[in-house]
């Protein structure tokens, strides 16, 4: 579990940290990656928030998405993945889509790619995995592989069901403190 100050986690544009121990925020900060963060990234990011509040854990776990390229800067979600969310009723805000950075990989305490491209680009971004951080949502289910990129595919539903389970597996390593 990541170890912020309130104030760095205020100041990074995080979720406001409401759990704290000594004057050390305690929330996990999951940072989900994909090429643009148009599509899978920003579905990943509310499918977990949703998951973390009904889970009761929003004080807990803190979620963002960004992207690996720049290509779509300053797009918001792409509207087939903000109609498969809606369909499924997952809430979701207006955003815009931005490129990870390397302070962005040092607040996280997970950095979650879609397809090994991702990796590859967070690798690229960050001089490297230093601190273990990175993974694909894949990783946590019980069918390793990639998250495939609906922009290409225009399968949104098969999006939506991979996206859902890995951030199930997040979430369950997280509840068993593995994370």
């Amino acid at each position: 579990m990541g170890q912020k100050k309130p104030e760095e986690m205020q100041e990074s544009g995080m979720e406001p940290c409401t759990g704290h121990r000594e004057g050390v925020c305690t929330v996990t900060h999951i940072l989900f990656i994909c090429h643009g963060n148009i599509c899978r990234s920003p579905m990943a990011e509310f499918i977990m928030k949703n998951l973390v509040k009904k889970a009761g854990m929003d004080d807990r776990v803190s979620v963002s998405s960004l992207a690996a390229t720049r290509d779509e800067e300053g797009n918001d979600m792409y509207p087939p993945a903000r109609r498969k969310l809606a369909q499924e009723g997952i809430p979701f805000a207006p955003r815009a889509a931005r490129q990870m950075t390397m302070e962005d990989y040092e607040q996280a305490d997970l950095v979650i790619g879609m397809d090994e491209e991702n990796r590859r680009d967070i690798m690229r971004l960050t001089g490297g995995d230093k601190k273990h951080k990175v993974h694909l949502l894949m990783e946590y289910t019980d069918r390793p592989g990639e998250v495939a990129d609906p922009w290409f595919t225009g399968d949104f539903d098969t999006t939506f069901r991979d996206v859902l389970d890995g951030c199930r597996g997040v979430l369950k390593e997280i509840i068993q403190g593995k994370r």
